[in-house]
């Protein structure tokens, strides 16, 4: 295996590191929090890094003809493929460095992907990933619930009853999409168990974040984070409440902050101060009154989501995490 960089945990916001990897340059919408994502991941990981980024929102947006705001290496690579490039990269630079084409020194790989490319077309080449210890490597997938560059269409990510341009609400057809959310790390999780480094993630905690892709990134083979992002132009909100709605779709409980670490499960923030009874859950309708993808919603479908999520966090064996129960006998 090779040499890991030296990625000490960040105690505090204000120790974050200061020098910027993501700069301006970017076409971002206002308020894009999968930009704020991206400039966390890439302050956290340092200057000895490459990114390879699948197509998407990421992409588009942060490769302007002649423009880009990556200070680091980076390169585009297919919509399913941000596993295999992961994989890829790091295969290389083992090779070269151990032919001797080139310095043998730490380097961090990270490939990102959306949850169309990551969820959906790039879920087998995740997981052919992972099952690659040999290759240091980071996946993160960040997640605004939809196929967002080519304008909202419904994804594995997106939620149960969302409107987009193809799960419009109707009259005689009010939830278009009925399928409930991918539950992507525990799938991953579960199907390999040799993976040391499984978390989830949002920007709207920065330290949080910063933490897990250090950590992610140090602990050896491959690794793979799921972030969600809200999306203004997606989700319909005004774009100053970005952060505000990561934070709620927390505090809710609709999704759950936690890192599986070489098999164990650590709950992170909000979500372990829920589970322990040290915090209340918000009611999900704090959340999805503020998104005009839901204003479609009667009270029995806010009903519907509510009592999904206290299923999740009252039933499951995790919350969020194991939907698995044992029979009764």
């Amino acid at each position: 295996m090779t040499q890991m960089v030296d990625l000490p945990v960040v105690k505090g916001v204000k120790n974050i590191p200061v020098e910027e990897m993501f700069t301006s340059g970017h076409r971002t919408c206002q308020g894009c929090e999968s930009a704020l994502v991206m400039r966390l991941m890439v302050k956290a990981a340092g200057d000895r890094t490459i990114v390879v980024g699948s197509t998407g929102c990421m992409y588009v947006a942060n490769t302007t003809y002649y423009t880009t705001p990556w200070v680091v290496p980076w390169m585009h690579t297919q919509l399913g493929s941000s596993g295999s490039a992961a994989t890829g990269t790091a295969a290389g630079l083992k090779a070269l460095m151990r032919k001797g084409k080139m310095k043998d020194e730490p380097i961090n790989v990270i490939a990102f992907c959306g949850d169309g490319g990551g969820m959906d077309m790039g879920l087998s080449a995740i997981s052919a990933s992972l099952t690659h210890p040999e290759y240091n490597h980071l996946v993160l997938l960040y997640d605004n619930e939809s196929y967002a560059n080519t304008d909202i269409q419904v994804s594995g990510g997106s939620p149960w009853g969302a409107n987009s341009t193809f799960s419009p609400p109707g009259k005689v057809k009010r939830i278009m999409n009925t399928r409930w959310k991918k539950n992507m790390v525990p799938m991953l999780a579960a199907g390999h168990p040799e993976c040391r480094y499984l978390a989830t993630a949002c920007g709207s905690y920065g330290l949080d974040m910063t933490n897990k892709v250090r950590r992610s990134l140090t602990i050896g083979g491959p690794t793979f984070i799921h972030s969600i992002d809200p999306c203004p132009k997606g989700w319909d909100y005004d774009p100053k409440f970005s952060h505000e709605l990561g934070m709620l779709s927390i505090e809710t409980g609709l999704w759950v902050l936690y890192e599986i670490i070489d098999g164990e499960l650590i709950l992170n923030g909000p979500s372990k101060a829920i589970a322990k009874g040290m915090r209340r859950r918000k009611p999900v309708e704090e959340y999805l009154v503020r998104q005009g993808r839901f204003a479609h919603f009667t009270p029995e479908d806010t009903k519907y989501v509510q009592d999904k999520v206290d299923e999740m966090w009252e039933r499951w064996w995790g919350p969020g995490i194991i939907p698995i129960n044992i029979k009764e006998e």
